[in-house]
């Protein structure tokens, strides 16, 4: 009979709630107004030859180099990073491998090792979600063969320092060591260009938060030209569609609107927890487009959530994250976004009572 392999069979699920996402969507981090005009204007002007020919992903691979300042050999197009995450794992992973996460994280960094049949090493954050530079350097062991590290994390909004993240590839030069930078627009922290150093590291940035194009799926993977020409053999040719190739130089060109749109969700952000802080409400400052705040325990996360949609607000209930029990995550937007937000947040509060009686954990 057949049978799927036990790498498998154990996987956890992942399973984003995204039925019945009616309201204001500020539960998965999305760019909440959506992509450049000149990204529709492109989409317009698409015709059926467009379509019907196999995407050719190497043209606008230079174009997205050339926009980073580096080599198109230093650079793959993904369908999301959560494909760059995916071919990391099946190009240096053998069952057995040991590799490190600090929690809590993106879950699918332990989906895609679990899969490859890694061990994983699961390391805690400190108590205020700091990232655990010390405990984790000191797991890393022979067989550590991947790290991989959220900058800034989700769902914590907190970071690691680049001479942290620097001092972790050079602990385990046999591993390979993911930064994601999927947040990188809200922080401008970077270690693109460090992997001329490291050959072992890699980075990834992504279109779907700052651009508006998550149902494009474009992400970015940098890394040594040598270990990127290994990625490129497990990678399929086509991974990325011709729709999201076409569009992504007009979305790069458009630095304007990226610009505004970061502006716009960093005075959010700041709006949101000088709220927070006022209703007395614990919160860790953010540095990327999201707020992780605790509105008391498991259960009053999920009436928090509950209320909230009511007002047509969608929050995201963490609790089931490592340490985020009673934690929602709440995604900022522009202005009028932020307004609406806010007037939910304080007739939510008001109406269960939520109240920590410090601002900050």
């Amino acid at each position: 009979m057949l049978s799927p392999r036990n790498a498998v069979r154990t996987l956890p699920s992942y399973h984003p709630p995204l039925a019945g996402r009616d309201g204001l969507r500020l539960d998965f981090n999305e760019n909440t107004v959506g992509c450049s005009p000149r990204v529709l204007e492109r989409l317009r002007q698409l015709g059926l030859e467009d379509l019907a020919r196999y995407p050719e992903r190497v043209p606008v691979e230079a174009i997205v180099a050339d926009f980073l300042g580096i080599e198109a050999a230093e650079l793959l197009l993904t369908n999301g990073v959560d494909e760059a995450i995916h071919l990391l794992c099946q190009t240096y992973l053998e069952a057995g491998d040991e590799a490190l996460i600090a929690v809590p994280t993106y879950s699918m960094y332990r989906i895609y090792m679990m899969a490859a049949g890694a061990e994983i090493t699961s390391v805690a954050a400190s108590r205020d979600f700091r990232f655990p530079f010390e405990v984790l350097r000191n797991r890393i062991t022979k067989r550590t063969r991947l790290i991989a590290i959220a900058n800034p994390n989700n769902p914590t909004g907190t970071v690691a320092s680049p001479e942290e993240l620097l001092t972790i590839a050079r602990s385990a030069p046999a591993a390979a060591v993911l930064v994601d930078e999927a947040y990188f627009e809200f922080c401008q922290q970077t270690l693109l260009t460090k992997f001329r150093e490291l050959p072992n590291l890699f980075v990834a940035r992504t279109l779907s938060k700052a651009y508006g194009m998550a149902g494009l799926r474009v992400g970015v993977l940098v890394g040594d030209p040598g270990q990127m020409r290994a990625v490129r053999r497990v990678s399929s040719p086509y991974n990325v569609n011709a729709v999201a190739l076409a569009c992504l130089p007009a979305a790069l060109a458009d630095q304007g609107y990226v610009q505004q749109y970061v502006k716009d969700v960093l005075e959010a952000r700041t709006h949101l927890e000088l709220a927070l802080e006022a209703s007395g409400i614990s919160f860790w400052p953010s540095a990327a487009n999201f707020v992780l705040a605790r509105v008391g325990s498991t259960q009053a996360a999920a009436a928090f959530v509950e209320q909230m949609h009511r007002r047509r607000i969608l929050v995201r209930d963490r609790s089931s994250d490592h340490g985020c029990e009673g934690c929602v995550r709440i995604t900022l937007g522009p202005r009028d976004h932020s307004d609406r937000l806010l007037a939910a947040l304080h007739e939510t509060i008001e109406e269960l009572g939520v109240t920590q009686g410090a601002s900050r954990p």
